[in-house]
C-alpha cells in the first residue's frame, strides 16, 4: 500500500511540476463546451465550434492566462537557469555552466588532512 501511494504521490509530483494539471482543465473545458454545444447542433459543428479560438469560456481564459504565466517564467537565455525558492527572498539565484566548479583532492580550498588514516573505534564489549 505504501508503494502504491508513493507512486501517486511521485507521479501526482510530476504532473503538477511539468503543467500538465492544466491540460487536465482544458481538456474538462472542452467536454462541458462540446456537451453544451452538442444539445442544440449537430456534433461536427459543435466540434468546430468547440475548438475555435473565438468561443473562449470562463475556464478557457483562465487556462490560457495561467499558461502564459507559466511561459513568461522561462529561463532568460540559453545556459541560464532560474532557481526560484518557496520560501526565499524576492532575489532569485542565476546559475550558469561557468558557476560549476568540480573538486579535487588537490584543491587548496579543501582542509588539509594529515595523510593518516581515521582512527579505528574502541572494541565492543
Amino acid at each position: 500500500m505504501r508503494q502504491k501511494a508513493s507512486l501517486i504521490l511521485t507521479l501526482a509530483a510530476w504532473l503538477l511540476a511539468t503543467g500538465s494539471h492544466w491540460d487536465l482543465v482544458q481538456t474538462f473545458a472542452w467536454g462541458k463546451m462540446f456537451a453544451t454545444y452538442a444539445q442544440s447542433m449537430s456534433y461536427a459543428d459543435a466540434a468546430r465550434l468547440t475548438f475555435t479560438a473565438d468561443n473562449f469560456c470562463g475556464i478557457c481564459e483562465i487556462v490560457q492566462e495561467a499558461d502564459g504565466a507559466d511561459e513568461s517564467n522561462a529561463p532568460v537565455k540559453a545556459g541560464t537557469r532560474e532557481i526560484q525558492l518557496a520560501l526565499a527572498a524576492d532575489t532569485p539565484l542565476l546559475l550558469t555552466r561557468a558557476d560549476i566548479h568540480l573538486w579535487s583532492l588537490s584543491d587548496p580550498a579543501l582542509p588539509a588532512t594529515s595523510g593518516r588514516s581515521p582512527p579505528t573505534p574502541p572494541p565492543r564489549a
